[in-house]
């Protein structure tokens, strides 16, 4: 069995969920995983955020144009009219469920009822669309399977048991077509696995069936080199380890969720990055394969926080670091870069929500220093400490860039380093040079 995930933008008009249904295999078991359709679930938030605030009226008027957006693709979507009607019918009750959420106030988990809504409504359509084309599929509700536990994070025992049960009632149906991102919490509670978790539900489906391989499609031809919005002449790289996608997407490569890779590196499935404007595309394939083969690929992550801790006190003091990190650990806030030196530590995070709460307890016993609009550059490749001098030609590459911080030696993998956001795009551009030498060098 395979598992395909598709992209909002891939279902984002009624003629790109048609392309979808030509380019899903029908002879083979696949689970078919979709994001809402494109803007989709950034209205809804927008409706769910006016109903929360009392503003019911206001909300009720975003429904209304987002439903009437839905409307017109079920119209353009179906070809005869028995499907045209069953199309309307299925907006209509997923709309007043909505308007009736809105109308009595969200007092409860109508708020993320309403966010699941994007979901629902593509997978719906999608299923009711093969079926005029008479394609045998079954529709696969991820809430009925799709559950966190109290970590939040995939039960993933209970997400086999009731999928496999689900899968044994349609015993040769080749096609199922489920959601993804939505999923209960350990209360039962309708939740979200957050901003581009489509793919790590896909990814976990793929381990709970042992998928032969999980496919991603987007509308870009699979993880480039660099990033095309600031920087031309970017490649898409054909072949990454499950190590090298997985510092990638953490640190910024925005065509894979963070989360994706461990659920199938885990169990050795490949995961291959497609685009559906060009399915033809052999994209990129990540699997444990490694190739040490030079500087890969460069990503940037923006929205970092960097704090400087100073202490005369750590001088040799056993226990200083224990005593930070237990902070930070307090308040569920992740550490992504990390250096030290006898006097000081400093450290970047991404989550300033209880910023103010960890300064005051740093502040106790040191001195803190806080630089905010910082970015983390993650330079992806070969840099086995003892076998090439790749990490030598990065820095100089970037003998003009200011630098704050350098994370080296904490991966064979990775070298990152932490400039100030205005110098975002030229850090980019200058470790491009270094990327295109490897590529020549290959040549």
């Amino acid at each position: 069995m395979k598992v395909l995930k598709f992209g909002g933008t891939s279902v984002g008009t009624a003629q790109r969920i048609r392309n979808l249904a030509e380019i899903i295999p029908s002879n083979e078991p696949i689970i078919v995983v979709l994001s809402a359709m494109s803007g989709t679930t950034n209205a809804l938030i927008a409706i769910a955020d006016e109903a929360k605030k009392g503003n019911s009226e206001r909300a009720t008027d975003l429904a209304k144009e987002l439903e009437a957006k839905y409307y017109v693709t079920s119209n353009e979507l179906f070809f005869t009219n028995l499907y045209k009607k069953r199309g309307e019918e299925f907006i209509n009750d997923m709309f007043s469920k909505v308007f009736q959420d809105i109308r009595r106030g969200f007092n409860g988990n109508e708020y993320n009822d309403t966010i699941a809504s994007g979901e629902l409504l593509s997978t719906g359509l999608f299923h009711l669309y093969l079926s005029e084309q008479k394609k045998n599929n079954a529709y696969l509700p991820a809430l009925n399977y799709m559950k966190t536990n109290s970590d939040q994070e995939p039960d993933y025992e209970f997400i086999a048991e009731n999928i496999e049960r689900i899968l044994n009632d349609y015993i040769g149906t080749k096609i199922f077509v489920t959601q993804g991102f939505i999923c209960r919490n350990a209360q039962g509670e309708v939740d979200n696995l957050g901003r581009g978790g489509s793919d790590y539900s896909a990814a976990v489906i793929g381990n709970v069936v042992d998928a032969e391989e999980v496919q991603i499609w987007t509308d870009i031809d699979g993880i480039h080199n660099n990033d095309p919005r600031f920087v031309s002449g970017t490649a898409p790289l054909r072949e990454l380890s499950f190590d090298e996608a997985a510092e990638l997407a953490y640190f910024g490569a925005k065509i894979l969720h963070p989360s994706t890779i461990n659920p199938c590196s885990r169990k050795g499935i490949p995961v291959i990055l497609k685009n559906t404007l060009q399915p033809s595309d052999s994209g990129t394939i990540i699997s444990h394969h490694y190739n040490p083969s030079g500087v890969k690929a460069i990503a940037a992550k923006d929205g970092i926080t960097a704090i400087k801790i100073r202490s005369s006190r750590m001088l040799m003091a056993h226990g200083f670091l224990k005593k930070i990190f237990q902070i930070f650990d307090e308040y569920s806030t992740s550490v992504d870069m990390i250096t030290t030196s006898e006097v000081a530590v400093s450290l970047t995070i991404d989550n300033t929500k209880n910023l103010d709460k960890i300064l005051e307890e740093l502040n106790v016993f040191s001195t803190v220093e806080v630089d905010k609009e910082q970015t983390i550059i993650c330079i992806v490749g070969d840099f086995v400490a003892d076998r090439n001098g790749y990490a030598g030609k990065i820095f100089n590459t970037l003998k003009n860039i200011p630098i704050r911080m350098i994370s080296y030696g904490g991966s064979n993998h990775n070298v990152s380093i932490l400039v100030s956001s205005n110098h975002k795009i030229d850090t980019l551009r200058a470790l491009h040079e270094v990327v295109n030498e490897h590529k020549l060098v290959k040549a």
